[in-house]
C-alpha cells in the first residue's frame, strides 16, 4: 500500500455531485488517505427521463449533475471524513474567494486543488457550423476562467505545500465535433504549463490529468461498443484509475514534476 502522505492535508475538489464522477471518487480517494476534503459544486439541470436512469446513458448523468452532493456527503460520513461542501459558482470571482476564506477559517490551510469542474455542450452542437455564443461563453467560463480564478486564490493562500491537477481531455488537441470542450481543455493544458513556470519558485507543481473515455454514468451500452475498439487497452477507463493518478501528483513522491499533461485514456488518443 502506497502512503501518499497527504494526511491532514487539506484538498479542494470542483465538479463533485455526480456520484459516480471524477470528482466524487477522487474526494473518496482522498479521504481513505486522511486528507480533508473540501467539495464545490453546481447543479447543471438539463432534461432527462427518469424512467432510465436506472442505467448508464445520458439520462443516469444528467440526473447526477442535476442533484446536489447528498449522496457524496452521505458516504464521507460514513468513511468518517473530515469535510465542507459549497454549492457555489467558480465563474465568480467573490464566489471563489468565499470558498477560500470559508476553507482557510475552518482549516486554517489549502494544499491541494483538483480543477475537475467543466462545462459543455450535450446537445451535439459543438461544431464549427452549428456552435452557439452561448455555448462558447458557458465552456470556457467554467473550464478556462473557473479554473484560473480558482488557482490564482491556491497561489494566493499558499503555504509550505501546492500541488495544483487539472483535468483535461486526452483528445485535447483534435476534438473535431466538440471543438470548444476541447478547445477549452487544451487552454488548460497550455495554463497548465505556464503557470508551472511562473509558481515552481514556490515549490508548487502544477499539473493535469487527460482521462480518456471514462465510464462516469454517461456511456450507455451503444457508445460503449462503438468506442471500445478504439482504446487499446480495451476497456473504458473507471473513474479511480484517475482518482489514483491525481492522489500520485498531489503526494510528496511527485514533488519534481510538473508542467505535465498525463494521458490516462488507456492508449486512447495518443
Amino acid at each position: 500500500m502506497v502512503d501518499y502522505g497527504l494526511k491532514d492535508r487539506v484538498a479542494i475538489i470542483t465538479g463533485v455531485n455526480n456520484p459516480q464522477g471524477i470528482g466524487a471518487t477522487t474526494a473518496f480517494a482522498f479521504a481513505r488517505e486522511g486528507a480533508k476534503v473540501v467539495l464545490v459544486y453546481k447543479k447543471e439541470p438539463r432534461p432527462f427521463d427518469p424512467n432510465k436512469t436506472d442505467r448508464n446513458g445520458t439520462d443516469r448523468y444528467f440526473e447526477a449533475n442535476a442533484g446536489n452532493a447528498d449522496v457524496i456527503e452521505s458516504k464521507l460520513r460514513e468513511m468518517n471524513a473530515d469535510y465542507l461542501v459549497f454549492e457555489s459558482d467558480i465563474t465568480d470571482e467573490d464566489a471563489v474567494k468565499a470558498i477560500y476564506s470559508a476553507t482557510i477559517e475552518k482549516y486554517g490551510r489549502i494544499d491541494i486543488l483538483v480543477n475537475n469542474a467543466a462545462s459543455g455542450d450535450m446537445e451535439g452542437i459543438d461544431t464549427i457550423e452549428t456552435i452557439t455564443q452561448n455555448v462558447i461563453d458557458d465552456t470556457f467560463a467554467v473550464n478556462v476562467r473557473g479554473s484560473l480564478l480558482m488557482t490564482r486564490e491556491l497561489i494566493n493562500h499558499r503555504g509550505d505545500y501546492g500541488r495544483i491537477i487539472n483535468l483535461s481531455t486526452d483528445s485535447a488537441q483534435i476534438f473535431a465535433g466538440q471543438i470548444t470542450y476541447g478547445a477549452s481543455k487544451a487552454s488548460l493544458e497550455a495554463l497548465t504549463r505556464s503557470i508551472a513556470m511562473e509558481v515552481g519558485k514556490y515549490g508548487i507543481t502544477v499539473n493535469a490529468v487527460a482521462p480518456g473515455p471514462t465510464q462516469t454514468g454517461w456511456i450507455d451500452n451503444h457508445l460503449e461498443k462503438a468506442v471500445l475498439p478504439l482504446i487499446p487497452m480495451g476497456k473504458l477507463i473507471q473513474p479511480e484509475d484517475i482518482a489514483e493518478t491525481i492522489l500520485f501528483l498531489a503526494s510528496e513522491q511527485a514533488r519534481m514534476l510538473t508542467g505535465q499533461v498525463i494521458k490516462v485514456s488507456g492508449g486512447h488518443a495518443l
